[in-house]
């Protein structure tokens, strides 16, 4: 994938997802998350450590430190903001044309740039969509990015299932929008809410 495609929805997920951290904030870090294992304090670590400085460091083909894959990044009581300006440096560092060429070393395997970054707009847009219905809120992306994250959830989910990243596939409505078909193909329920607590 090229930047001419991926980078708007790249874009578009960051911005909702650090739209979704914000209004997350005043919410309890204990509480339930559509990923089954994870609560609230779990996922927002996940996805600030993945989709904020892990698409940076993957734009400078630099892996991820010791100690920023143990950090409590909600800790900071300032989370939301340093995860919105995080977002913002790694998106000017894949602004450059020039980091969209060759391949990025994950670690495990090596993958072409822009199937790295479209695999990090995916974390965007499902964990940015598991911590808005585990805080009472909504995840909203265009037809556009949420045809993307689906090819790439269909393309990968095989993969991820066998590392646990996703559950079973969910049926879909027939009336579901490209995004909730991602979703529910990687082992959401695109109905999920958070259980109401007495």
């Amino acid at each position: 994938m090229n930047k001419d495609t991926v980078y708007p929805c790249l874009s578009e997920c960051a911005a909702e997802a650090a739209r979704v951290a914000r209004g997350a904030a005043a919410s309890g870090l204990t509480g339930p998350t559509p990923c089954t294992d994870w609560d609230i304090r779990t996922l927002v670590n996940h996805l600030v450590l993945y989709t904020a400085h892990g698409l940076e460091h993957r734009a400078l083909r630099r892996q991820l430190s010791a100690e920023l894959t143990a950090r409590d990044f909600t800790a900071d009581a300032d989370w939301p903001l340093s995860y919105a300006e995080q977002l913002d440096r790694a998106l000017a560092a894949w602004s450059d044309p020039a980091v969209w060429q060759g391949e990025v070393d994950l670690g495990f395997t090596s993958m072409p740039a822009g199937d790295t970054v479209s695999l990090i707009t995916k974390e965007l847009a499902v964990h940015g969509w598991d911590l808005a219905r585990a805080t009472g809120q909504e995840y909203r992306v265009s037809q556009a990015a949420g045809a993307l994250v689906l090819d790439v959830v269909e393309a990968h989910a095989e993969i991820y299932r066998q590392y646990g990243g996703f559950a079973a596939p969910v049926a879909a409505d027939g009336s579901a929008t490209a995004f909730e078909r991602a979703l529910a193909a990687a082992g959401r329920d695109p109905r999920w809410t958070a259980p109401v607590t007495a």
